[in-house]
């Protein structure tokens, strides 16, 4: 079923670069179809591995190891902008080759936020439709894990631009939800970031299908009369919006705004691209049952609503949050400066009827201080962890109104990703003493 895919790896000199999650299960595919064939693991931390036919390249020099072999399977995340990559190497990964090999239909859905909630969208809607299918990718399942049994199944394939990187194929439906700036300092800028996303519909043929939002200035990112795919603009605004598409937007209580609206309408035009009646799309939405850490009701605490939405790391993403809760009375934001604009984000602040805003290292306490310096209205004080937040949000927050966590940075200063911040915070909501 995959033996071209198989071949591929025989063929070649093999060198898994970053051994994480997509790392490990691409040695395990490998050793189930070649197990003796001599690989090669490069990772900055320490590996441990029983296994006579690897080769390991550790510690801080372990991107020497690039160019040593013909194909470079590069892990999400693992940033070659300082390696001049010889020409006899490839550089892949699981996106790539999964998009060039896999026996199956594909969907794919990239973009700055919305692409988990799209993803899992669609896949509740092909399920509803009775229609086989597997949620693989940027959503925590390695494309590789699916491979086995994938036959008349359809990929729904969330892509991150680390994924998409590599890739020389393009699925058969690719949705773009937005750009926003975000893993500036992995790309040297804006231009890289948008330029690896934009694989998603590089090679795409006239049988194919690219759905976007032309909300947003389409041209600044890349020319739409040279798509080849079939174009499919879906836009948030109301005088777009069929009485279908606004019946969509009341059919579950973890989707709401406008942003939440938006994804909806993408996975709904991904059905029909797939020829799927509205009755089944009516179906998959209402059970969608929302994404961990993305507007997640905590619960009601000392009278106080706590929602978790450690998800979001940039600005426009707790701008969203703040407009579909309503009721935002205090608000929980910093992390780690990835340079990052935020004088838009200043005035969003200002004019958004937020009372308290609870700061954290370090661009919270950035953010705080520059508001503070311009006679803000609101409340500002400053935490220097999250136990330190969470004892102000219940000291500070009017009950019946909510509190926010929804940092508009990333998490690595002080976690391993968003989900452990997120978990963090649940945690000490449901804890706390007082």
């Amino acid at each position: 079923m995959f033996q071209k895919l198989i071949d591929y790896f025989n063929n070649r000199s093999v060198l898994i670069l970053g051994f994480g999650r997509e790392g490990r299960s691409t040695y395990d595919f490998i050793r189930k179809y070649l197990p003796e064939k001599q690989l090669a693991i490069a990772d900055l931390r320490s590996i441990s591995l029983d296994d006579e036919h690897v080769e390991l390249w550790m510690g801080g020099n372990y991107l020497d190891a690039v160019n040593h072999y013909d194909l470079v399977m590069q892990s999400p995340g693992v940033s070659l902008r300082s390696v001049d990559i010889a020409a006899k190497t490839e550089i892949s990964g699981q996106t790539d080759l999964f998009l060039r090999f896999a026996p199956c239909e594909k969907i794919g859905i990239t973009g700055t936020k919305g692409k988990s909630t799209t993803s899992s969208l669609i896949y509740e809607i092909l399920r509803a439709a009775g229609k086989p299918a597997c949620l693989v990718g940027n959503i925590g399942v390695p494309v590789f894990d699916c491979l086995e049994d994938i036959n008349g199944k359809t990929a729904v394939m969330e892509m991150s631009s680390h994924q998409l990187e590599s890739a020389k194929a393009s699925p058969h439906i690719a949705v773009i939800t937005n750009f926003y700036p975000e893993h500036l300092d992995h790309y040297n800028g804006f231009e890289g970031y948008v330029s690896a996303k934009l694989n998603i519909l590089r090679f795409q043929t006239d049988r194919d299908f690219l759905i976007y939002n032309p909300d947003q200035n389409t041209e600044e990112f890349f020319d739409l009369a040279a798509v080849k795919a079939q174009k499919i603009p879906v836009s948030c605004l109301d005088g777009d919006k069929s009485e279908f598409l606004r019946k969509l937007t009341g059919l579950n209580e973890r989707l709401k705004g406008k942003h939440n609206h938006q994804d909806i309408f993408f996975a709904a035009a991904a059905a029909r691209c797939l020829g799927i009646n509205d009755r089944a799309i009516e179906e998959g939405i209402a059970q969608f049952k929302g994404i961990p850490h993305r507007m997640e009701p905590v619960g009601v605490y000392s009278g106080i609503m706590f929602y978790n939405d450690s998800i979001a790391t940039i600005p426009a993403s707790v701008t969203a949050a703040v407009e579909a809760l309503e009721t935002v009375n205090s608000l929980i934001i910093g992390g780690m400066d990835r340079g990052i604009d935020y004088s838009g984000f200043l005035r969003d602040l200002e004019a958004s009827g937020i009372e308290n805003l609870i700061c954290l290292p370090d661009t919270g306490h950035s953010i705080g201080r520059e508001l503070a310096g311009k006679g803000s209205k609101m409340k500002i004080v400053f935490a220097d962890d999250m136990e330190k937040a969470v004892s102000l949000a219940f000291e500070l927050t009017e009950k019946g109104k909510i509190c926010l966590l929804s940092p508009a940075a990333s998490s690595y200063n002080r976690y391993k990703d968003f989900t452990e911040r997120g978990e963090h915070f649940k945690r000490l909501v449901r804890e706390f003493k007082g």
